[in-house]
């Protein structure tokens, strides 16, 4: 009878463990996931974990596919002739070797980018991209390719207007250059080294930046995005595929891209193709001066006061300024009273003046403080 006892208490044990285990599994152990959108009893109902289909937050291809059909690669050829040495017209070398050689011809070919800026096919690029150029082609991004005619083009701002006869280009949208800040994440596209529409990644180093030897304009933007040789009249965007700049040059002492880059603003790309646009040039005015930086040592040598200023350095013969009265050695203080310390500041600022104004120019010479007038002209060829 004990036994029988034993037994039972044996059996009500195991039955309780079993059913305290079973729920403990049924509330711990995880479920495969059902979809409530299939019906129910599908075995299709019973699925894996989704995969991720939304676009990475550290992706720019977004930007890219807004901005990229619109820049184009930009192949410009020209004529160069092989010129002869002159003594070979000399009638007594011809006598003894014959006729000179008939100079030949032969064909030089650059490459660069450029930037859709509105529908009507007009092209922004570099001026130096298709400087002199005899035929200039232009291909875009989804195969097509036509001949491009030269608007017009600007020297001091390094830029050129192109228009192609197609129809559908693919405009870039205009960005606003003033609300870049340093730190910015920018995009460069164009075609370096004929390899191809490549983008690379950067961000703006400085604003208002002058980059020396390419203009008297000292308003680029810097950037470390990698600009190398065909990238030139590319395009410079923001992280949502706006235009905030055209590439230009790069800082280098190796020929290729060291993280230092320049790029017009894309206020002054509207401000110059706007007037290329209207009247085939940008009609600025000229006044014949020649300016440099004012050094102590300069300063201290002319007897001048370092106070700030640009260091007249050289006049043409018969220009304005000359006729004006202004002399080498002079420093110009101010413009329209406008006063400035420094010679890049000068420039700029002469370098936005119309034609045919009449402008009031401040000078010292020594201890001299000298007012005079000029009226700008067209810049001679």
């Amino acid at each position: 009878m004990a036994s029988s006892r034993n037994l039972s208490r044996y059996l009500l044990q195991a039955a309780a463990f079993g059913l305290v285990a079973g729920l403990a599994i049924s509330v711990l152990w995880p479920r495969p996931r059902v979809d409530s959108a299939a019906p129910a009893g599908d075995p299709a109902a019973v699925t894996a974990p989704m995969a991720h289909t939304e676009p990475a937050a550290n992706s720019f291809a977004p930007a890219v596919e807004r901005a990229a059909p619109s820049v184009v690669n930009i192949y410009s050829t020209k004529i160069i002739t092989r010129s002869y040495n002159p003594l070979l017209d000399d009638p007594v070398f011809q006598r003894f070797f014959g006729r000179a050689p008939v100079p030949r011809q032969r064909l030089e070919s650059s490459l660069g980018s450029g930037v859709v800026l509105d529908r009507d096919g007009y092209i922004v690029t570099n001026h130096h991209v298709i400087a002199d150029a005899d035929e200039i082609q232009v291909a875009l991004r989804d195969g097509r390719s036509a001949h491009a005619r030269l608007i017009g083009s600007d020297t001091v701002t390094d830029l050129a207007l192109l228009r192609i006869d197609l129809a559908q280009v693919p405009a870039i949208a205009l960005g606003d250059d003033r609300q870049t800040r340093i730190g910015d994440l920018v995009l460069a596209i164009g075609n370096p080294f004929g390899v191809g529409q490549t983008v690379t990644l950067g961000v703006v180093g400085a604003v208002g930046r002058e980059a020396p030897g390419i203009s008297a304009v000292s308003d680029f933007i810097q950037t470390d995005a990698a600009i190398n040789p065909g990238n030139s009249g590319g395009a410079l965007v923001n992280s949502t595929g706006e235009l905030i700049g055209i590439n230009t040059a790069i800082y280098s002492r190796s020929g290729g891209s060291e993280g230092i880059g320049f790029a017009v603003p894309v206020g002054t790309v509207r401000q110059i193709a706007a007037q290329l646009r209207e009247h085939g040039e940008v009609p600025r005015g000229w006044l014949g001066l020649e300016l440099q930086e004012l050094t102590p040592q300069l300063a201290d040598s002319l007897g001048l006061d370092d106070a700030g200023g640009a260091l007249v350095a050289g006049v043409y013969r018969g220009s304005p300024a000359a006729r004006a009265g202004v002399q080498p050695g002079d420093l110009l203080v101010a413009i329209d009273g406008h006063r400035f310390q420094r010679a890049r500041d000068a420039l700029a600022a002469l370098a936005t003046l119309p034609r045919e104004q009449e402008i009031r120019l401040t000078l010292q010479r020594g201890r001299r403080r000298i007012e005079t007038r000029a009226t700008t002209i067209r810049q001679p060829d």
